[in-house]
Order: structure tokens, then sequence, then C-alpha cells
């Protein structure tokens, strides 16, 4: 089962979150075998984190709750909140298998967060080139739709935005995002 993990940094934890940064590494290789995508959401300088993305592929709810909760920065309290959800890999694909590697251009989460009949279920064959992950966040049983979640490049955040259906949701979400882990 995949999910989508967004811990979003609570205000002035940055020290915190850097005095964290080999702990939170060496949690997460732990998970590098189930890895789908990972980085940091960032503020408008384009340095300041603002938040935490993993895309993770783990046996249940109950495996993804402790991956969420048992983190370093969680238990620390550098993050305010946790949106964690079942997630399907529409592209079939991790982020390494995309185009521009670790560079190449702006780079976005996409939350689109939606009530009632499902949207954006197929991946926009207009937007594909410029997809890293794309796919619906779900109910813990995978039955109901909930939104939808896209890693993209794109020249700006309105380029972004554009990739969902904007009637579809109650809200969309739009942040700079960088591919994650250690540096080589």
């Amino acid at each position: 089962m995949e999910f989508l993990c967004y811990h979003r940094d609570r205000p002035g934890s940055l020290p915190l979150r850097d005095a964290l940064l080999e702990e939170h590494w060496s949690f997460m290789d732990r998970y590098a075998e189930e890895m789908i995508a990972r980085g940091p959401t960032l503020a408008d300088d384009g340095d300041t984190p603002t938040g935490s993305v993993h895309i993770v592929d783990l046996p249940d709810p109950a495996a993804a709750r402790a991956f969420a909760f048992d983190e370093p920065n969680y238990q620390a309290g550098v993050y305010r909140d946790v949106l964690l959800r079942r997630w399907r890999n529409t592209l079939r694909s991790t982020m390494w298998d995309s185009p521009g590697g670790r560079t190449g251009g702006n780079r976005y989460l996409v939350l689109g967060l939606g009530t009632g009949p499902a949207a954006d279920l197929v991946v926009p064959p207009d937007h594909r080139d410029r997809l890293i992950a794309y796919g619906p966040l779900l109910s813990d049983d995978g039955t109901t739709w909930l939104g939808t979640a896209v890693l993209a490049q794109a020249p700006d955040a309105d380029t972004a935005r554009a990739i969902l259906t904007p009637d579809r949701y109650s809200t969309i979400e739009v942040h700079n995002w960088q591919f994650g882990g250690r540096s080589s």
C-alpha cells in the first residue's frame, strides 16, 4: 500500500530541524527500499524548509502511522501537523525515474483536497512530461477519494496548479519542493 506523508514545519523550528538532520536521514534510510519520493517543501526564498514529503510503499495503515509519527523530527516537535493518506502511484515509478534527476527546473508539491466525486484519476496527457509523482489521495481502506497529490516540474506555481481541475477541489495547495535524501 502506498502512502503520502506530508509533515508541515512548525514556525521557528529550523534550528531543531537542522540539529536532527542526521537522525532524520538515518530513520529514512531504514525505508530506502519502500521510498517512492521524498524531499522538503521550501519557502519562496527557495532555501527555508516548510515541510517534508515522503511517499512510501508500506504493508498497511498501522505501518504508515508508525512511519509518520515515529519520525525523529515529529517526535521532537519540528512539525506542526501531518497529512497522512493512502495514495496510488498512477505513474508506477519513483522520483529517481523522472527526467532531470536531482536538478532541472522548478519543482512543486500540488495537493488538491476534495470532497464528492473523484477527479483527476487519469494522468493528464498534456502534463505527463512534467510529472514526477501523481495519484489520488484515499481513505485508509482505499475506497474513498479525498484528493490528488502531485510532484511536478513546472515553470511556475500557477502552471503546477493547473495540472489539477480547479473546480473539483475545495482547496489546492502548491508548495516549492525539491528532491530529498542524502547528498552524494
